[in-house]
């Protein structure tokens, strides 16, 4: 919110200094950006008249003008395009100096004398505008200080409003906080209703009344739109980032500016019938106000009349109904929107007007008719006009409900460390616009005005009386608290454990976006649809990742690009999946490989990391977990049907490993093969808690073992079988070697175990040893179909 600090004088005039009021607004939670001058600094400027306008003789660009600068008529060579006899100008004499340390002296331009310069904007540092003289108006006295005559010594104050703070994107709403920090009255210009001159209304219509619980119209006939906005008026807009247009544009936004409702005016002629408000038909178009063809969608309020659109609802109004220096007729509207229903719309459409500014972070309610009869006034004193009836349609039912909050004194204190006295609190509250209702034994009972509708609850109102109150008048104490040991799970490991345990092992931690790229989500994880961004940063962000290999494969591709070789990464975060209506977040751990198994040095190899290698440190994270994690051989469509496996535990999926696809890698444009896992972060956390065992001083026995059994029967199956059939002295099961080979028959394979046993309290014979060795034998030739090796 930029304002000029005289137009805020205007309303409430403080004792303080400039810097002493940006300070005192900074320190009331309304944080000042900055603030400069409205001018550069510069002297010896008057306002000129031009007398007479000539060609210059020996240049087609410049004219040899006559100008009246209070001291009599002196020659002026001036390159304006707008130069004219009769116009009022800002005149730099001889011995002005303009921003910039620019002096003015004598010259001669091609042969001609010239004793000053005529000024545009720019030049005297008003703005960038230098597209011809700055024009002042006929009745500006020749001779007067042009800074004295724009009242140019002022500043524009930038003030950074947050979100809850709409209240204060208007001149009276600033003013009404000045006024509550200095104990002072902010009194504006007097708002008196303007009486109707002919019979005419607009007839309103209101379909959507949830997103338009309020609008008013108003017929404004017989207006000279060529007629110049006030210069008094332009200068105010400009001052706060707000460039001239024509009297009616300027005027609404005048009026926004000093009351904070956006307003917006219509071509009576262009309107055919009526105003509608309502939803936008599913592809209607709408050429805006900034030239912009839009096709609406049918979630957009919008201003239709009884034939198509005419604007979007608080955000901007369209090309065909705008008005022009041929309008005869207006309809003036002002109305309330719901922020909720406008939140977000402009943006949709690549657009941020004032207008959306102030209506999505919420306009009283009650502003409206009072920003009509101000606006109709000031219209009919600039571009003159007989005004009819307002038209207002409202619906009591979805209008913000007024709000009464319960305020008790030791919460106050409470909240804020300090006493402060009933009667200041009151005074307080009232200087705020509250009103108390109800004294209560502990407080008090008060009405929030509709100017606020951030105040919502108790501490809401706690929080004004301490910023009133002084932040700097709180005492300074420190917190006390008691802290006690919450009790963690020791079979719970911490995620840091699971990201040290890869670190260790040579990965690296990547942390990528949770909103992906749409294209490369569905070749990763196809069965899932993501959930789509309603304002995406760009179109390969435009969805909620579903798994974590979206990210970690295109921060693989990057890395490749730049000659990385050898890459091993992981990620723990969050997966967004939609469940009914319901949006779950789950956390995953996933990780990619690719490239060399270990770094190139004189005593490593070069081979390839393998799927079996990175089953292995999955397998010693798990042990390191306390879990049970099974390898169950599955098909994924994005991992290779010959090197994929499931991750169960305890009969339930809990993730995937495996080589990724060659279709998918080609697309992903990798190189070299790729090997990914992902499974759910929360099943693993929690392994069993390790147990003192003391070790036995018996002897350990030793069985191997040498079966033959078909290449489909997977490891893990023989591991089962021994383990539930070799007892339960059995303290360790080795593979020591495979075989495959013709002499094996084909589909077979040799495979050779070791088996320990070890008693905790006395030594195991051969005969019990043999009786478990047996046992195990033909419950793999039974479930298996094993035989021994001879």
């Amino acid at each position: 919110m930029k304002f000029s600090e005289q137009w805020l004088r205007q309303w409430v005039n403080p004792a303080n200094d400039t810097q002493a009021l940006v300070h005192q607004i900074t320190m009331a939670g309304l944080e000042v950006d900055g603030y400069e001058a409205v001018a550069g600094r510069f002297t010896g400027v008057v306002v000129g008249e031009v007398m007479a306008v000539e060609p210059h003789p020996d240049a087609d660009k410049l004219r040899v003008c006559q100008v009246a600068g209070g001291d009599g008529e002196v020659q002026v060579v001036c390159g304006a395009p707008n130069v004219r006899a009769g116009m009022k100008v800002p005149f730099a004499t001889v011995g002005a100096v303009l921003p910039g340390d620019f002096k003015i002296k004598k010259a001669k331009l091609r042969g001609q004398p010239s004793n000053g310069m005529l000024c545009s904007e720019q030049e005297l540092g008003l703005s960038d505008n230098h597209e011809g003289l700055m024009e002042l108006p006929d009745d500006a006295p020749v001779g007067r200080d042009i800074a004295d005559y724009l009242h140019l010594n002022d500043v524009t104050i930038d003030v950074d409003l947050t979100p809850n703070r709409a209240d204060c994107l208007s001149i009276r709403g600033i003013a009404r906080e000045v006024g509550v920090l200095n104990q002072m009255l902010a009194e504006g210009p007097e708002i008196t209703p303007v009486p109707a001159a002919h019979s005419d209304v607009v007839e309103v219509s209101v379909k959507a009344p949830e997103g338009c619980p309020r609008y008013l119209g108003r017929i404004l006939r017989n207006v000279d739109l060529s007629a110049s906005t006030p210069l008094w008026m332009q200068e105010k807009l400009r001052r706060s980032g707000i460039r001239s247009i024509d009297a009616a544009v300027d005027v609404t936004n005048y009026v926004m500016l000093e009351l904070g409702q956006p307003m917006h005016a219509f071509d009576r002629a262009q309107i055919q019938g009526g105003i509608v408000v309502r939803m936008a038909g599913k592809d209607e178009k709408l050429v805006l106000l900034d030239g912009q063809e839009v096709s609406l969608t049918d979630d957009t309020l919008v201003i239709a009349d009884h034939d198509k659109p005419v604007a979007i609802a608080g955000v901007m109004g369209g090309e065909h109904s705008g008005v022009s220096t041929a309008t005869r007729d207006l309809i003036l509207e002002a109305a309330y929107f719901d922020p909720i229903m406008l939140a977000g719309k402009a943006r949709h459409y690549g657009l941020h007007t004032d207008a959306s500014h102030r209506f999505e972070r919420g306009v009283d309610p009650e502003l409206a008719r009072q920003a009509m009869e101000r606006a109709t006034a000031l219209l009919m004193e600039i571009v003159g006009g007989e005004p009819g009836e307002i038209v207002e349609v409202s619906s009591p039912n979805d209008l913000p409900a007024e709000k009464v909050i319960d305020l008790r004194e030791h919460r106050v204190a409470d909240v804020l460390g300090v006493h402060i006295d009933r009667t200041q609190v009151e005074e307080i509250l009232g200087r705020l616009g509250m009103h108390i209702d109800k004294l209560l034994r502990d407080g008090w009972r008060v009405r929030v005005p509709t100017f606020r509708p951030d105040i919502t609850i108790e501490v809401d109102l706690i929080e004004e009386v301490g910023r009133i109150y002084g932040y700097n008048n709180l005492p300074v104490t420190q917190a006390v608290g008691s802290l006690e040991l919450r009790p963690v799970s020791e079979a719970k490991r911490p995620v840091s454990a699971i990201q040290n345990f890869f670190v260790s092992r040579g990965y690296q931690e990547a942390i990528t976006y949770s909103f992906v790229d749409p294209r490369v989500q569905a070749l990763v994880d196809p069965d899932q649809k993501g959930i789509e961004l309603a304002n995406p940063i760009s179109s390969d962000l435009s969805v909620m990742r579903t798994t974590l290999w979206s990210g970690l494969l295109k921060t693989v591709a990057h890395n490749q690009n730049r000659q990385q070789s050898r890459i091993r990464l992981f990620e723990t975060g969050l997966r967004f999946v939609r469940f009914g209506d319901e949006i779950d977040q789950q956390p995953m751990l996933a990780g990619v490989v690719a490239g060399p198994q270990y770094p190139e040095n004189w005593a490593n190899g070069r081979r390839q990391a393998d799927f079996f290698d990175v089953k292995g440190e999955l397998e010693a994270l798990f042990a390191l977990m306390g879990v049970s994690i099974a390898f169950v051989p599955d098909q994924h469509p994005a991992l290779h049907p010959g090197q994929s496996a499931r991750l169960e535990l305890n009969g339930r999926s809990v993730g995937w490993l495996g080589a990724l696809h060659p279709q998918v890698q080609k697309k992903l444009d990798l190189n070299g093969a790729i090997f990914v896992f992902e499974l759910f972060l929360t099943p693993i956390r929690t392994g069993y808690v390790p147990n003192f065992k003391e070790f036995s001083k018996f002897p350990e026995v030793r069985r191997d073992l040498a079966i033959i059994i078909g290449s489909d029967v997977a490891f893990a199956d023989v591991e089962r079988i021994v383990k539930q059939t070799a007892g339960d002295h059995l303290t360790a099961l080795r593979a020591f070697d495979v075989y495959e080979g013709q002499n094996l028959g084909e589909g077979n394979r040799s495979l050779a175990l070791s088996l320990f046993w070890q008693h905790p309290e006395r030594t195991l014979n051969d005969d019990e040893v043999h009786a478990l060795f047996d046992g195990v034998v033909k419950v793999l030739q039974k479930e298996l179909g094993a035989t021994l090796r001879s």
